[in-house]
């Protein structure tokens, strides 16, 4: 990572970072607020940390949040953090999927940048207001698909956009898990009870929890756009509302063709996201599970296997990556580079500019092709799997 840069970066002082969502019993809450220090670019000020003012109180004092900055909810958050002289610059979104465009709203509306968790919304309407209301206010909206952090999916990207894979013809992404095999949500599990209920997680269970991941992954490597799908989702748990297993096949513009799966009842399965992209020239190969490595193979050659900050790897692995080869960089560390691009993108906005070409990060605009891909795989799976279109 650019670490003397960002030193220098916060010579100014660390960005004020608010967060909504996050509190006492959230699991990403805390993985943002790692990810957000880790580079040393934010300082969280403020919160409104829970639904239940209550606990969004308590959830406050045990992080170091000041009593008169821990808020009962987003709404009094952003009206009083943009009333003060030290306000938050940014707030992180880390709820359930249905607060996210609202929160968004509020503080986009109170002049604040929004760094959010997805899916960003539970529709494609909310998702398209959102996409109007960044134009309009000019705030940096940053998409916490973290994934794309990772030193050696910049990589891969890079590789793709040279041309070292040729015409793409072949992306495979899958991302499975097993822990919704049994019905968790009733067993008192908070992430699997907002996960799996419709009201709180939209139209989509596994596929926008994981399956926006996957999707999101092949295209920020790709750069392909989908044309149509074909989409099977299933709720294989009796009694759950959402689906807990997505297989699809994808019709890219241009001729390339994919398939994804996404599955949280694959027993044996943690976190299994992974990538494969074939072209006429060559091949890479990316799993999550040893994410310092890249697989790559020229058609007739011996497979290649690049590491990250290793011999072979390209500027733009090297710019998100923070120590030498061999140590291991991972999850923790991808996720920061979203928020340390952030950084850079919301200090550029203080000086009205724009951040560097070199600095990447999922937009508003990245949010609403995932609110697109979920409904038109919710569409396809409904009326009998077949092929429909992705606006």
């Amino acid at each position: 990572m650019t670490i003397e840069a960002g030193k220098q970066e916060t010579q100014g002082g660390r960005i004020r970072l608010g967060m909504v969502g996050g509190g006492q019993g959230a699991f990403i809450g805390a993985v943002h607020r790692i990810a957000a220090r880790i580079d040393d670019q934010f300082e969280l000020v403020a919160g409104a940390l829970s639904s239940d003012p209550a606990r969004a109180k308590a959830s406050a004092a045990e992080i170091g949040i000041a009593a008169d900055r821990a808020y009962g909810s987003f709404e009094e958050m952003a009206k009083a953090e943009a009333a003060r002289p030290d306000g938050i610059e940014a707030v992180a979104i880390v709820t359930p999927n249905n607060v996210h465009a609202p929160a968004a709203k509020a503080f986009l509306n109170a002049g604040i940048h929004v760094i959010c968790d997805k899916p960003m919304t539970t529709t494609v309407a909310e998702a398209e207001e959102l996409v109007e209301l960044v134009k309009k206010t000019g705030k940096v909206f940053v998409l916490t698909h973290n994934y794309t952090g990772y030193p050696m999916i910049r990589q891969a990207r890079a590789m793709v956009a040279a041309g070292e894979l040729g015409e793409i013809r072949v992306v495979q992404a899958e991302y499975p898990q097993d822990w919704l095999t049994e019905r968790a949500e009733l067993s008192g599990s908070k992430q699997a009870e907002w996960r799996t209920d419709p009201k709180r997680s939209g139209a989509g269970g596994s596929i926008g929890d994981i399956g926006t991941h996957a999707y999101n992954l092949a295209a920020f490597v790709t750069g392909l756009e989908t044309d149509e799908l074909l989409a099977q989702l299933t709720a294989f748990v009796p009694g759950r509302l959402l689906d807990d297993d997505v297989q699809i096949l994808l019709r890219y513009k241009g001729g390339a063709r994919g398939m994804l799966w996404a599955s949280q009842v694959a027993v044996g399965n943690e976190n299994g996201l992974k990538l494969r992209v074939y072209g006429t020239k060559g091949g890479l190969e990316w799993a999550q599970a040893d994410p310092n490595y890249l697989w790559f193979t020229r058609f007739g050659q011996p497979k290649q296997l690049l590491t990250r900050a290793g011999a072979g790897a390209w500027p733009q692995a090297q710019r998100v990556s923070r120590v030498p080869s061999g140590h291991p960089e991972g999850y923790l560390e991808g996720f920061a580079t979203i928020y340390s691009e952030a950084a850079h993108a919301i200090r550029a906005a203080k000086m009205g500019t724009r951040p560097d070409a070199e600095v990447i990060y999922p937009t508003v605009e990245d949010g609403l092709a995932g609110m697109r891909f979920i409904e038109a795989a919710v569409a396809s799976s409904k009326a009998g799997n077949v092929w429909t279109k992705v606006e």
